[in-house]
C-alpha cells in the first residue's frame, strides 16, 4: 500500500473560478498555491481557497479520481463542495 493522496478542489470566491488537483500533501500544497509559489492557474486567477477534499489510499487511486473529476459539471463540482462545505469556507484552516 502507498502513501495516502488527495483530490482538492480550490475556489477563488463563492461560486467563482474551480480548480481540481491532487496531491500526498495537502496541507503542504495549498501553502503553496496560497503563496503563489508556481506560475499557472491558481495564481492568474487567485484561485486559493480549500472548499472541498478526499482522502485516497494511493497516488494512483487520487490521479484516476481526478479525472473522473475533471469531467465533472461546473454544477456537479459546486454541488461537491456544498455538500461537504455549505458555507463556502476555507477548508485550509481546519487541516
Amino acid at each position: 500500500m502507498g502513501k495516502k493522496a488527495y483530490n482538492y478542489i480550490l475556489f477563488s470566491r463563492k461560486n467563482g473560478t474551480l480548480y481540481i488537483g491532487v496531491t500526498t500533501n495537502l496541507k503542504k500544497r495549498i501553502s503553496q498555491h496560497k503563496e503563489g509559489i508556481h506560475e499557472g492557474f491558481t495564481k492568474k486567477y487567485n484561485v486559493t481557497k480549500l472548499g472541498y477534499f478526499e482522502e485516497h489510499q494511493s497516488i494512483i487511486e487520487a490521479i484516476q479520481r481526478e479525472k473522473f473529476l475533471k469531467k465533472f459539471s461546473r454544477k456537479r463540482k459546486i454541488n461537491l463542495i456544498e455538500k461537504m462545505n455549505p458555507n463556502w469556507d476555507d477548508l485550509f484552516y481546519q487541516l
